[in-house]
């Protein structure tokens, strides 16, 4: 029998996320496999270090990411935490044997099946509960609609999200994308509260469309994610080998990202620190979400959300960017 969905007071105030949160494809074992334990510890070491937003995804892994999260909040207190999932891909069972084709180190028990349908909606959200162990999530994005097909998404599963929102199913919806140009589609066609916006508004890169100026104007919060650039941005010095959308970094972006850190260390800040809190700098942006597979890679986050940035670097930044 899975687990129940509640119905929650759509009246409920609006989320708070806090300034970083805890992205869970990581723990999905997104490109490499981690222990059971390492993954567990690494959600434990979020909560030791006061973060309350966690993300995950049917996708991550297979579902693995929502089992391995779900272990360890399912413990916590239920109104101490935020967490959000997504739909749009339900999972069926597969027995073709192998491992993830989709860059998850698992066994490929399960095949993904793209579904804006409300039944698949509805679904894919008693799924996740399922392997969660929770009696509800907070926040249900549509996920990549962006990749499968934007106007089914806007036309078909947005409004089953509204539909869910106003029946108390969950208390905030939204959209977790690639494109900013997709995602201000989706703002004007729907009453979103978040975007989760990925890689598209970093230290390295900003937008060319109105994106964030327009969820100011609807109160849509923008979670940033992927503020590292898939890891450009994620050391002190850029390395030859540093990627960039998931692929080798071509040498005009590691030049500019090696500029961008030696301006940093101007300042005395390291690249990933200025990377990590630079999103915040837009009003729209109400939290930066950053992956993690070890304790360590928590306590690194936090501790650069944390960091002092002095102003000087701010305005440096901006004057380069004008």
């Amino acid at each position: 029998m899975g687990a129940a969905m509640n119905s929650l007071d759509p009246r409920t105030p609006p989320l708070s996320l806090g300034r970083l949160g805890f992205g869970g494809a990581g723990i999905g074992n997104l490109y490499r496999a981690i222990p059971d334990g390492q993954a567990l510890a690494t959600v434990l070491a979020a909560w030791d270090a006061g973060i309350r937003y966690f993300d995950t995804a049917p996708h991550y892994g297979l579902g693995l990411s929502e089992q391995r999260l779900g272990a360890v909040l399912r413990d916590k207190p239920r109104d101490e935490f935020v967490i959000s999932t997504k739909v749009g891909r339900v999972l069926e069972p597969d027995s073709g044997g192998g491992q993830d084709p989709e860059g998850f180190d698992v066994p490929a028990t399960s095949r993904r099946v793209w579904d804006f349908s409300e039944g698949g909606i509805r679904r894919s959200i008693e799924d996740s509960l399922e392997r969660l162990g929770l009696d509800h999530v907070d926040i249900a994005y549509l996920h990549d609609p962006d990749v499968h097909d934007l106007q089914a998404g806007i036309s078909e599963a947005l409004p089953v999200l509204e539909k869910l929102r106003a029946e108390g199913l969950v208390k905030a919806i939204g959209v977790g994308i690639n494109s900013a140009e997709a995602a201000l589609e989706c703002v004007e066609a729907a009453d979103l509260d978040l975007v989760m916006l990925a890689g598209r508004y970093t230290l390295l890169e900003q937008p060319d469309v109105p994106l964030l100026d327009r969820c100011l104007e609807r109160s849509t919060g923008v979670v940033s994610v992927g503020a590292y650039n898939s890891g450009l941005l994620a050391r002190p010095d850029v390395p030859e080998d540093a990627h960039y959308n998931y692929d080798q970094a071509p040498p005009e972006v590691l030049e500019r990202a090696r500029a961008l850190a030696a301006l940093c260390r101007d300042f005395g800040v390291e690249l990933p620190t200025a990377a990590l809190q630079f999103p915040l700098r837009h009003p729209a942006v109400v939290n930066v979400t950053a992956g993690a597979t070890s304790p360590e890679q928590v306590a690194t986050n936090a501790a650069r959300m944390e960091a002092p940035v002095p102003g000087e670097l701010w305005a440096a930044l901006e004057e380069r960017r004008a």
